[in-house]
């Protein structure tokens, strides 16, 4: 079994904990957050802060994801990624018992897929992204890192969601789109044609 810490303790932090403690290969043995040391959140304690890392890192734990959502804005995730790389950290892909993921697709470090997802076929995800419950990534998709692709989205194949962008909790994107870099797609929207990059599509 490994250990591993988790970053953060707010919803995101407390749906990261719901993933892993089903999983029997990571016991999650503490919280990074600026709450107050030795409280509890749904059962796990916080040790400490961002500047308690690297004693964490040689003492207790090699392994950590980011319970740090991403609404929007990536650039707290990418921090925090950056900051456990230069610490060390290894930051495994995780894969929720729930979710289907085929064999042919792929995901990157620090990338997390969460309860009751589908994932099919030749599938890419990059470092460091969400993809949130109930999500479905249809065959021959690749998305990007620092990437968020909330509840319930859909994407059809052979789409491609590039570096940074976010879709919104019941959105479908349409098949064979690209979205570019940095794009923030709000919540229920339909997406039929390709989006440039730093687009907000209301």
């Amino acid at each position: 079994m490994n250990n591993i810490i988790i970053i953060g303790c707010g919803g995101h932090a407390k749906s990261c904990i719901e993933v892993l403690s089903k999983k029997k290969d990571y016991k999650i043995i503490g919280l990074i957050c600026n709450q107050t040391k030795g409280k509890k959140i749904n059962n796990i304690k916080i040790l400490g802060k961002d500047e308690n890392l690297k004693e964490i890192k040689s003492k207790k734990c090699k392994k950590a994801i980011i319970g740090i959502g991403q609404i929007k804005n990536y650039k707290i995730r990418k921090k925090m990624f950056n900051l456990l790389k230069k610490y060390k950290f290894e930051l495994p892909s995780i894969v929720a018992d729930s979710a289907y993921f085929s064999k042919s697709s792929k995901i990157s470090e620090g990338s997390i897929v969460m309860n009751m997802c589908f994932v099919n076929s030749n599938v890419k995800i990059g470092k460091n992204s969400i993809i949130n419950s109930r999500a479905i990534i249809e065959h021959d998709v690749t998305i990007g890192s620092n990437c968020h692709i909330s509840t319930g989205v859909i994407i059809n194949g052979g789409s491609t969601i590039k570096d940074g962008t976010f879709i919104g909790s019941g959105s479908v994107v349409n098949e064979n789109i690209t979205i570019g870099k940095d794009c923030i797609v709000s919540s229920n929207s339909k997406v039929q044609k390709n989006l440039k990059n730093n687009t907000l599509l209301k």
